[in-house]
């Protein structure tokens, strides 16, 4: 599936913000990783838009869309991107598929509408605090990429593996080579809004506090490997969610979507089936 042909652009204050609308049906709103895109998410539409009419944003200074606008300095302003998006498009009525980044932002904007929001699913994220130790880590590796001007080979090598399970080298090399490419090729102009946007995330508030207000259907699914959110914060989250359900992703890390896509589009499938018809 060439992607290329369902992407559209959205100008926001002056900033285009790209992404790819494909299908037709219900309307899912899909939030990628960090350091990723909407392609992230390629075995999911080539699946969901035969059923589903998927709206899929590149973050700022990732994929197509342009740097992080100046004005942008939390969560809560990414959602009210997103809002204004669906907007944009005339869409009322929606459900959140997120990951990592994509399901804290998508949380956001579920409180921020939750009359427009009608399930949500978190995949590969916490709404808590970033732990204070893993905050500081990314923190030294965000100083550094900025210091170097670009992201040095050895960072890339610390990086990389935060993305996976553990023997992603041996079942699919090619998954991290790639993201390696992408990592060693993003423009040095971009650094200081991916910086920027890093600090939003790791230094986000606390969603916790206010998540007995999702009333939706909920599903929450994490990786057993997955390095950044690991499962035990994912069950803090089912706990905290009134009638949430809960999966684990076998063999999984942080891209899920790409290392164990078959399972993901049979669980995603059965959810929104069971809730969107």
């Amino acid at each position: 599936m060439n992607l290329d042909s369902f992407r559209h652009s959205f100008n926001l204050n002056g900033q285009q913000m790209s992404y790819l609308d494909i299908g037709q049906g219900p309307v899912l709103l899909l939030g990628h990783s960090y350091l990723w895109d909407s392609a992230m998410w390629a075995p999911q539409l080539a699946h969901l838009s035969q059923h589903y009419r998927c709206i899929v944003p590149d973050l700022w200074a990732h994929g197509h869309s342009d740097v992080l606008p100046s004005g942008c300095r939390s969560l809560k302003h990414l959602a009210e991107h997103y809002l204004a998006l669906m907007d944009s498009l005339e869409i009322d009525e929606f459900s959140i598929l997120g990951l990592s980044v994509g399901g804290m932002w998508g949380t956001e904007l579920t409180l921020m509408a939750p009359r427009r929001v009608k399930t949500l699913v978190m995949m590969g994220c916490f709404l808590g605090f970033e732990p204070e130790v893993s905050r500081a880590k990314y923190y030294a590796m965000l100083d550094a990429m900025t210091a170097a001007g670009r992201l040095p080979e050895p960072l890339i090598e610390q990086i990389a593996p935060l993305f996976f399970s553990d023997n992603v080298e041996q079942k699919q090399p090619e998954l991290i080579a790639s993201f390696k490419a992408s990592l060693a090729s993003i423009a040095p102009e971009r650094l200081e809004s991916i910086s920027r946007l890093g600090r939003i995330i790791f230094g986000r508030r606390d969603i916790m506090e206010d998540i007995e207000q999702l009333t939706l259907p909920t599903l929450i699914m994490t990786g057993t490997q997955d390095k950044p959110s690991p499962v035990l914060e994912a069950y803090l989250m089912h706990d905290a969610i009134d009638g949430s359900e809960f999966l684990h992703i076998p063999e999984a890390g942080h891209i899920s979507t790409l290392e164990q896509s078959e399972w993901i589009n049979q669980h995603l499938s059965d959810f929104f089936g069971k809730h969107l018809g």
